[in-house]
């Protein structure tokens, strides 16, 4: 049995109008809402923990969380504040972490797989493949708010910096055992594998790939460049992969050292 589709075509734009929104069969829907729910929830959780400003160091072992690293505030517990804490006590509604969280938040909206994300989940510019968009006129990148996504090559240098804070926090608590020397529990791995996920995701970045040999003329001449972009490349063909996963560690990372410094749980020591 054949259907037949009617269409005709706009004489300014060309485009076949069809009835209906699209002809698709198959779940095209899926992916849009799985990752609206996705990104939702990490708002959702980061938002809280972030106004929360509570229960974000355990001075035992000298955990810190990412949402609250580095942490600026007076009111920051002394041994938690890598760069000093500024004199002065934040209001309720103004991050401990003023210096890294808008920065982060920036390079990640910014980030060309996270523009895919929310551009289809949510703008819906378009939803799917071959999914009529539900809006009259496409102006892409060029209005003055989306020119600002150019800023994400910017952004990348300060979210390294970053990392390295990150990377830092990671490893301190290693040194900072049950007897004050170096041993391992649960919460260094967990940090561990988080700080994987973030240097993974950021060296992924399309803005790295490019700084390494994006604007080369020839490999050839560069290559040591050559092999690094290679490497990225690597990292940069799971940039989605990593971009989730990051944000899966990072709030693992937040919900455990939330517990040990609630008292809810302890950690469990695998050495010293």
């Amino acid at each position: 049995m054949e259907t037949t589709v009617t269409s005709t075509r706009s004489p300014h734009t060309g485009r076949a109008r069809i009835p209906r929104r699209t002809l698709r069969t198959d779940r095209w829907w899926l992916g849009p809402v799985l990752t609206t729910l996705g990104l939702a929830a990490f708002v959702v959780y980061a938002t809280a923990r972030v106004f929360q400003q509570d229960h974000y160091w355990v001075g035992e072992y000298h955990y810190l969380t990412p949402f609250y690293s580095p942490c600026l505030a007076a009111q920051c517990v002394p041994e938690a504040s890598l760069f000093g804490r500024i004199p002065v006590e934040f209001p309720p509604l103004v991050p401990y972490a003023l210096l890294s969280l808008p920065i982060l938040l920036l390079f990640r909206v910014t980030c060309y797989y996270y523009r895919k994300a929310y551009y289809r989940s949510i703008w819906q510019a378009p939803t799917a493949c071959a999914v009529q968009e539900p809006h009259r006129t496409y102006t892409g990148e060029t209005r003055p708010l989306m020119l600002g996504q150019n800023g994400h090559r910017y952004f990348f240098y300060l979210v390294v910096a970053i990392t390295l804070i990150n990377t830092w926090d990671m490893a301190v608590p290693f040194f900072h055992g049950t007897d004050g020397g170096f041993g391992v529990g649960l919460g260094n791995i967990i940090m561990f594998v988080n700080v994987l996920m973030l240097w993974a995701y950021t060296l992924g970045c399309h803005s790295c790939r490019h700084v390494m040999g994006g604007r080369l003329k020839s490999f050839g001449k560069h290559p040591v460049r050559y092999w690094l972009w290679s490497r990225i490349s690597v990292l940069n063909s799971r940039h989605m992969l990593f971009g989730w996963l990051s944000i899966a560690t990072l709030m693992t990372t937040d919900f455990y050292v939330s517990l040990m410094a609630s008292g809810t749980i302890t950690d469990l020591r695998l050495f010293n």
